[in-house]
């Protein structure tokens, strides 16, 4: 089985990205899959639009953001 590919999308400063890692990383681990996870460092607003960054950070599985509410919206940016 191929990893599930995991993107964290980011900003300067943000302090909640270190332990939004550890939790995905936590998560994986406990349920026993593999993930492929890419730290992605958002520093433009093209950026933004490429990583679906609604705020900072973003949690991608499979290209897909965690929080359904975001999934539609088209409104990337910084926050």
């Amino acid at each position: 089985m191929s990893p599930i590919e995991v993107t964290i999308a980011y900003t300067d400063g943000c302090e909640h990205t270190p332990p939004t890692r550890a939790l995905v990383e936590q998560v994986a681990a406990e349920l026993g899959l593999s993930i492929r996870l890419e730290m992605a460092h958002v520093t433009t607003v093209d950026e933004a639009r490429r990583n679906r960054l609604h705020g900072s950070p973003t949690v991608l599985v499979a290209g897909r953001d965690i929080d359904p509410a975001m999934r539609e919206r088209t409104d990337y940016g910084f926050t």
